[in-house]
């Protein structure tokens, strides 16, 4: 089934988000590398490269079904930031903002009764969640902290330890 042209523009259009969520996650981790929070960098380069493989899977999807993909202008990410509890308010309200775009798709899909569409944004809804949530325990967490040395360094040490989606943490390790 041939990708209809609304779902083309929408998707080409999230494509461009999902790409320019990159670009600002990796604007982040250099914040965080300039801040000597190497775990917070991580963290944040995981993002970047989750949210590139997202706008890739938009791509495929795309030209799997017959659509062309085309892509657009990605502004300057912001990279001046207050602080690391300023860095995730803008990461959980990003994640939001990307949860609607999603959402907002996913209705598209049942309009126009495009069953692929649906199982491929469905995927992506299931993973917004978690990355909310994940969003807000760090907020919370940072909330918590309120500016404490000993305690955002214990955290920026656990966000190093991220690893990436599927990967399993090498033999003996805790």
């Amino acid at each position: 089934m041939k990708l209809s042209a609304n779902l083309q523009d929408s998707f080409n259009d999230q494509i461009n988000a999902e790409l320019a969520s990159a670009y600002l996650y990796l604007s982040m981790a250099a914040y965080f590398e300039d801040e000597n929070l190497p775990g917070f960098a991580h963290w944040m380069r995981m993002q970047n490269e989750e949210e590139t493989a997202h706008a890739m899977r938009f791509f495929d999807h795309v030209h799997d079904r017959g659509g062309r993909a085309t892509l657009q202008a990605i502004d300057a990410p912001p990279s001046d930031f207050r602080n690391p509890l300023d860095v995730m308010e803008r990461t959980l309200a990003h994640e939001r903002k990307v949860t609607a775009l999603i959402n907002r798709m996913y209705q598209i899909s049942i309009e126009e009764s495009d069953y692929a569409a649906q199982v491929m944004l469905h995927e992506l809804i299931i993973e917004q969640v978690e990355e909310e949530k994940v969003a807000e325990e760090i907020v919370v967490h940072l909330r918590i902290i309120d500016g404490d040395g000993s305690g955002l360094l214990i955290l920026d040490g656990r966000l190093g330890a991220r690893m990436a989606a599927g990967a399993t943490p090498a033999a003996g390790a805790n």
